[in-house]
């Protein structure tokens, strides 16, 4: 065999061995991804975002590498311009009109800082466009962070905007219907303003740090709810008809001077200027943070009087519980409060709430609502972790008792009656016995009814092994459960010992194969004339 030959073979091998490794080691059910419907444009430090912009089809996405990118930009089509991370990311501006220009609709821009010190007029200037999704950016150090003109059905998400010299956020003519939400708006000349545009929806935004203040003038039909004010609102008379709270929650005002109603929101009403008011402004800082399970992101949101941090939501690997994690901290002797809202789709079982390993019975709030639950608990001040657990096998309890008390209070209450007609009955017997009828009757009846007191003490007395029965099911349920779990870790343990043997005997095979190739290859071969001999 020839040494190309044998060097082919060797690699041939090697290859298929790998391959083959690499099947068994892959997690059952995994998928090759499918071929993207549109383009992926990568963009390095030394390349120009704009060139790859211009030569980009619609429906692209580029993607931007880490590092700092000195150009303004134009995105004049549907795209999708996503950065390596705000604070690797950044863009700066190099002229006095703008940093990033939208005119299409339909673009997604995340991921970047957006700054330049030339004192453009905006960070981000969203023209005559609907349906773009700005997030996850800081915009600072331009005359105006964000705004939008002629603009609408756009949403403005979780980003930081601050050192603008002429307003964080600014809405103008007819820019109708969008969402402004969980931004950080601080360090402005002005937080965020509304001229002529209705519709628009605030949530979750705070809003602190900006001088002299916000301003809403000419704006009317926009919705304000669950913000963190720390600025001087300023509300012109022309803007009589904004709505300030939704779904019973206002705005949390760091000047209210309120009284909690027991359930994290404001007895009075917060007046901003002469008849325009929150009617039910938070007693805390609200807050709203991320859970995924199963694939899906849900929202949970708090209003709460205490600093939160550390927020994480996990599951139980052995018990399947969901838990909910978070610290808390406030100033020592006075007491702190939680309102939080989980959706039924994360959290769907009876609770139990530890507030420094201690036991909390939390208020139900909106107990009619079916796609949230509501629950508002108190705690003492002090750096501690409450944990919120929902727990399956705490229903099945809750359920078992539930029957037992309803057993139980039929039994009191059939006794009552006929401790009743039994006191009754003896009443009788006592006047007729005085008259002198005759009680014979009367005696039997008493007996009847004493043989009816039996028969229902039996009836109680099976209702109650029916229980014991059912509680006892419970158990070996609940037992099976955990005997399920074990034998499940061993058997995954067993397959992860068998990929590994496979691993190596793979690893062992390439071994001797590399070296029987090599040994060919170091055989002597037989000088020309000695060939020619022959």
């Amino acid at each position: 065999m020839s040494t190309k030959k044998s060097v082919k073979l060797e690699k041939t091998i090697t290859v298929l061995c790998l391959i083959l490794c690499l099947l068994l080691i892959l997690p059952s059910g995994f998928e090759l991804p499918a071929k993207a419907d549109f383009d992926i444009v990568t963009v390095n430090p030394s390349e120009s975002i704009q060139a790859a912009i211009n030569n980009a089809t619609t429906g692209s996405t580029i993607l931007v590498r880490a590092g700092t990118y000195q150009e303004s930009l134009v995105v004049n089509k549907t795209i999708s311009l996503i950065g390596d991370g705000r604070d690797q990311t950044i863009i700066d501006g190099q002229n006095n009109q703008f940093i990033i220009n939208i005119t299409a609709n339909n673009v997604i821009i995340e991921g970047f800082t957006i700054r330049s010190y030339l004192n453009p007029d905006s960070g981000i200037s969203i023209f005559s466009s609907k349906g773009d999704a700005i997030s996850h950016n800081t915009v600072e150090n331009s005359q105006q962070g964000i705004v939008l003109t002629y603009s609408s059905n756009n949403v403005i998400s979780d980003n930081i905007i601050t050192a603008n010299t002429q307003g964080g956020i600014n809405v103008y003519f007819t820019s109708n219907n969008n969402s402004f939400s969980g931004n950080l708006i601080s360090g402005n000349n002005g937080g965020f303003g509304i001229y002529i545009s209705g519709g628009n929806i605030f949530s979750g935004n705070t809003v602190t740090g900006n001088y002299p203040g916000d301003v809403i003038s000419f704006s009317s039909y926009n919705t304000f709810y669950d913000n963190n004010f720390y600025d001087t609102i300023q509300v012109d008379s022309y803007s009589l008809i904004n709505t300030w709270h939704y779904a019973g929650e206002g705005n949390h005002w760091s000047n209210y001077a309120g009284h909690n109603r027991g359930d994290g929101i404001g007895k009075e009403a917060y007046n901003l200027t002469a008849g325009i008011r929150d009617p039910y402004p938070l007693m805390g800082e609200f807050s709203s943070f991320d859970a995924t399970l199963a694939l899906e992101t849900y929202q949970v949101s708090l209003i709460s009087n205490s600093t939160i941090s550390d927020f994480k939501f996990e599951v139980g690997t052995e018990t399947g519980n969901k838990i909910i994690q978070f610290n808390v901290t406030g100033a020592e002797d006075t007491v702190g409060f939680s309102r939080i809202v989980i959706p039924k789709g994360l959290m769907n079982n009876s609770v139990m709430i530890l507030a420094g390993g201690k036991e909390i019975a939390p208020t139900l709030l909106n107990s009619q609502n079916a796609a949230f639950s509501y629950l508002y608990f108190t705690y003492s001040h002090s750096s501690q972790t409450i944990l919120i657990i929902s727990s399956k096998t705490m229903d099945l309890y809750n359920q078992l008792l539930d029957e037992f008390l309803m057993l139980n209070a039929t039994y009191y209450e059939l006794l009552g009656n006929y401790t009743a007609q039994l006191d009754l009955l003896n009443n009788h017997t006592t006047q007729l016995g005085l008259l002198g009828s005759n009680t014979t009757q009367l005696q039997a009846d008493l007996n009847s009814l004493n043989m009816t007191y039996d028969a229902l003490l039996n009836s109680y007395a099976g209702l109650l092994g029916n229980y014991s029965q059912l509680q006892q099911s419970y158990l070996d349920l609940n037992r099976s459960y955990q005997d399920h779990l074990s034998d499940y870790s061993q058997n995954l343990q067993n397959v992860r010992s068998l990929m590994y043997i496979f691993a190596a005997v793979s690893a062992i095979l390439i071994v001797i194969t590399v070296y029987f190739s090599k040994h060919a290859h170091s055989r002597p071969t037989k000088a020309p004339e000695e060939r020619d001999r022959f």
